[in-house]
C-alpha cells in the first residue's frame, strides 16, 4: 500500500510498543516515518529496519522535547504515541509520580503537538494528529492514579486541540486502546489475579495487539477519516459494553 507516500509522519515513543508498530505499519504504507523516542538504541534498530529519521530525546524534558519536535520539522502527520506508567495504590502514590506522568504522557503531548501544528499551519498544510491515550481515561483501574490522571487530561487536551485546531483544517483524535501487549502492560498486567478478571469483562476474549492499534491509528491519519475529529475511539474489543 502507499496510502501515506510522500507524507512526513512524526511517531513519538517509536522505539517500543505501540509506536513502533505504528511506525512500521506507516512505513508499510508508504510514509516517511520521523521517530522520536528516548533510547538510542530502539532508534537505532527502528532505523535499520525502515530507513526512518530518528531523535534521541526524554520526553520528560519539556525544553529538549520542544527542540526535537522544532528539528523534526516539516511535519505532515504526527502520533503522539509517547507513554509511561508508574504502579501504586492511591494512598501511596507519589507527587514526583503524578509529575513525570503528566511531563509524558500530557505536556510532551502537546508541545510536540503545538511545534507541528504550527510549521502545519504556516505551510498551509490540511494534517491530522492523534494521541494515543487509554481506556484507563475513563476506568479507575487500580494501582493506576496518576496513569487515569495522565490519560484523562490528554483526552481533554485532545478535545481542545479538535476544536482550536480543525478550523485551521488540522483534525485531533484520540485512540484509547485497551490493555495491548506491549513491555510497558506485560509488566502492568503480569499477575492473573489481576489479568483473569479483565479479560473476563472483553467480550472478544483476549488483550489487543500493538499493530491492531496501529491499523486505527492509521485509519485515524488517513483521508477516510476526513470528517472524524476530536473523538476519543476505545480499541477495547467490547470492554466497555460488558
Amino acid at each position: 500500500m502507499t496510502e501515506f507516500k510522500g507524507k512526513r509522519i512524526l511517531v513519538t515513543g517509536a522505539g517500543k510498543g505501540i509506536g513502533r508498530a505504528t511506525a512500521l505499519l506507516l512505513a508499510e504504507y508508504g510514509a516517511t516515518v520521523v521517530a522520536l523516542s528516548r533510547d538510542p538504541k530502539d532508534l537505532e534498530t527502528l532505523a535499520a529496519e525502515i530507513g526512518c529519521e530518528t531523535y534521541a530525546v526524554d520526553l520528560a524534558d519539556p525544553v529538549a522535547t520542544r527542540e526535537a519536535a522544532r528539528a523534526a520539522q516539516p511535519i505532515d502527520l504526527l502520533v503522539n504515541c509517547a507513554g509511561t506508567t508508574t504502579l501504586e495504590p492511591f494512598l501511596d502514590a507519589k507527587v514526583e509520580s503524578f509529575q513525570h506522568l503528566y511531563n509524558v504522557n500530557v505536556i510532551a503531548a502537546a508541545v510536540v503537538a503545538q511545534e507541528t501544528a504550527r510549521s502545519m499551519i504556516e505551510r498551509g498544510v490540511k494534517g491530522a494528529i492523534v494521541n494515543v491515550s487509554s481506556l484507563s481515561s475513563w476506568i479507575g483501574f487500580e494501582d493506576h492514579a496518576a496513569y487515569c490522571a495522565s490519560k484523562g487530561g490528554l483526552d481533554g487536551l485532545t478535545t481542545v486541540m479538535a476544536n482550536e485546531l480543525g478550523r485551521k483544517g488540522i483534525r485531533v483524535n484520540a485512540v484509547n486502546p485497551c490493555v495491548t501487549l506491549t513491555p510497558m502492560a506485560v509488566k502492568a498486567w503480569s499477575d492473573p489475579a489481576k489479568a483473569d478478571p479483565m479479560l473476563a469483562r472483553i467480550p472478544l476474549g483476549r488483550f489487543i495487539e500493538p499493530r491492531e492499534v496501529a491499523e486505527t491509528i492509521a485509519y485515524l491519519l488517513s483521508d477516510r477519516a476526513s470528517m472524524i475529529n476530536g473523538v476519543a475511539l476505545p480499541v477495547d474489543g467490547g470492554f466497555l459494553v460488558n
